[in-house]
């Protein structure tokens, strides 16, 4: 009969020894880092360009909603790839749930494209 107790604290040992290792790690490097604080230090950076405008603006939603909607696609093509891996063995009941499945991602991207959710503007 195997002892579970044992592996609660394998996983334990493994989470405070994992802790400590990067206490230690980040006091190292705040000890030994270099603390010059220059006027060009301080600035802010924007990938090497000068910063122009205040940097609270204001974005458009749609912006977030484009994002939002590439991930779900991107993330439900994911699991086509089983499927089509497992496509024999699965049949045609396999073959029915797909099309359910993607008849769903259908509708979704329809209904997202009469919301003018995918206009880039």
């Amino acid at each position: 009969m195997p002892d579970y107790s044992l592996s609660y604290f394998y996983v334990l040992t493994f989470f405070v020894v994992g802790a400590v290792f990067v206490t230690v790690l980040l006091t190292i490097a705040r000890l030994v880092a270099p603390k010059k604080i220059t006027p060009e230090k301080l600035r802010t950076y924007e990938s090497g360009e000068e910063p122009i405008g205040q940097a609270w603006a204001r974005y458009p939603t749609h912006f977030y909603v484009f994002a939002l909607l590439f991930v779900v696609f991107d993330v439900e093509v994911i699991f086509l790839f089983p499927w089509a891996v497992l496509f024999r063995a699965l049949g045609g009941p396999g073959l029915v749930e797909m099309a359910v499945f993607i008849a769903i991602l259908a509708v979704g991207l329809y209904y997202a494209w009469k919301k003018d959710a995918l206009n880039w503007y």
